[in-house]
């Protein structure tokens, strides 16, 4: 979508495009947007009115809807349709294997290390935040497990989870189905799609059993209380931190960085960067690459 079509009114009421049909109003977009920076910290401009326009118009039409101002009367006294609203306007896009550096050096770097801690009898604990419909954590499973079952053993051998978390709990439900088609795997190196992944129908396939054992998918706000305790030796966060603004990121990698073990990496966007106290606490270790001071894992 053309995002640029929106331009909205500025603060002297002046009308939108949007507007001039009555479907969406400068006013309204920012009661939305104030919606979504108190509930899950998303940086909403108002160029992206039309984005918004088409996806809440979803929403309106399922309950018989046909005026924003009637949905907002709704989403304020309905805190069920307030949090599908956040929902329907977070972005999930991802692949299998995206931005491959950083699983070149999940298998290179960190995982030699991981075994190697799993085999003197620790845990080893993993995190995908904002993981979408299950790709990311899938491909680091793949990596950890190899290319067939007897590379894959130290994972049956040791105390290994990962984590899969995000807000939507339509993408969690994918993790957990861990169902995709054939186009979606077309990504996946042909000796990981050979050894786990198992035809299901005409065109979809699912992740071996053995891979999804390791996976725990949850819904998850990453700016609400964390119920996590432990420490984690590799947390990916990716293309996630571009919908925030600087403090909201700074709050964030610094929540992250405190869950990090030391010693332990964080993964983040390719267009992303470490600001604020975060950058203090790690030290770069390849493009967009980032391991915590502190000591060896």
């Amino acid at each position: 979508m053309n995002q640029t079509l929106a331009i909205p009114g500025d603060a002297r009421g002046i009308v939108s495009p949007l507007t001039a049909s009555g479907e969406l109003t400068t006013a309204q977009f920012r009661e939305i947007a104030a919606i979504m920076q108190q509930d899950a910290r998303i940086h909403l401009v108002e160029a992206k009115m039309t984005l918004v326009h088409s996806r809440l118009s979803r929403r309106l039409r399922e309950h018989g809807l046909t005026r924003f101002a009637d949905y907002l009367a709704l989403v304020r006294g309905d805190a069920k349709e307030r949090a599908a609203m956040v929902v329907a306007l977070t972005t999930n896009h991802t692949h299998f294997f995206r931005e491959n550096h950083h699983f070149d050096d999940l298998r290179d770097r960190v995982l030699p290390v991981l075994q190697g801690r799993a085999r003197a009898g620790h845990k080893v604990r993993i995190w995908s935040a904002g993981c979408s419909s299950g790709e990311e954590v899938y491909s680091i499973a793949m990596i950890l497990a190899g290319e067939s079952g007897s590379s894959a053993a130290w994972l049956k051998q040791g105390d290994v989870r990962l984590l899969a978390t995000d807000i939507a709990p339509h993408v969690v439900q994918a993790v957990s189905e861990a169902r995709y088609t054939s186009s979606i795997v077309e990504p996946i190196p042909a000796a990981y799609r050979r050894q786990w992944l198992r035809q299901d129908g005409a065109d979809h396939h699912v992740v071996a059993d053995a891979l999804r054992s390791l996976v725990t998918a949850r819904v998850l706000n990453l700016f609400q209380p964390w119920p996590m305790r432990q420490a984690y030796d590799v947390i990916f966060c990716r293309n996630v931190m571009i919908y925030f603004d600087d403090k909201a990121k700074a709050e964030l990698e610094a929540r992250f960085v405190e869950m990090l073990a030391p010693g332990g990496t964080l993964y983040i966007g390719h267009s992303e960067r470490l600001i604020g106290p975060a950058t203090a606490a790690m030290t770069p270790a390849g493009q967009t690459i980032y391991v915590k001071k502190g000591g060896a894992r």
